[in-house]
């Protein structure tokens, strides 16, 4: 399986349709969304071409092919309006025998590990991309696709066959780190 993680749209059209490009040309098989989907958040400007509607028309599209896990920023009402399940904080995704723990990285993240074995930990919330290696475990950090921060440009994963991938939002390669 070819999984294209993402974290932190923050409800902008433009950025999600460029992932969707990557994700179909790349021939992905399953769409990982990390939280804080349609919300842009109080602490944020008004991102470029905001759309909510867009994006849950785009997704609702692709439900079938979705996993998800709720943001900061995610509502309830937000669940009403999305076809696949996105509440949950957070879902253990076995593949190839490998353990990754998908969040959104407010509650788990590289401080705040979860209890247990896991072979990676994968997360969003801070805007700060990063593929680092804690222990044993692999910290995966997508960043954010509209919102980055500290001189970052928007960016996004893909994980395949125990290789994780950090992406531009224009399809660049940044980084790739095994498990």
């Amino acid at each position: 399986m070819k999984y294209l993680l993402v974290s932190d749209i923050h409800g902008s059209l433009p950025a999600l349709e460029k992932v969707l490009r990557f994700y179909d040309r790349e021939h992905c098989d399953m769409l990982c969304i990390l939280g804080d989907i349609l919300n842009y958040g109080p602490r944020n400007s008004i991102p470029e071409g905001i759309d909510a509607k867009g994006i849950v028309e785009a997704l609702n599209r692709r439900a079938g092919s979705i996993v998800a896990v709720r943001g900061n920023c995610d509502a309830e009402v937000d669940q009403m309006l999305l076809d696949f399940p996105m509440m949950a904080d957070y879902l253990l995704l076995v593949d190839e025998g490998r353990r990754l723990f998908l969040t959104h990285g407010h509650i788990y993240n590289k401080v705040s590990m979860p209890k247990g074995s896991i072979d990676a930990i994968v997360y969003g919330h801070t805007h700060l991309w990063e593929l680092t290696r804690q222990d044993r475990t692999l910290v995966c950090n997508l960043g954010s696709i509209t919102f980055p921060k500290g001189g970052n440009v928007p960016t996004f994963m893909v994980y395949e066959h125990g290789v994780f991938t950090a992406y531009t939002l224009d399809g660049e390669v940044l980084a790739q780190e095994s498990l």
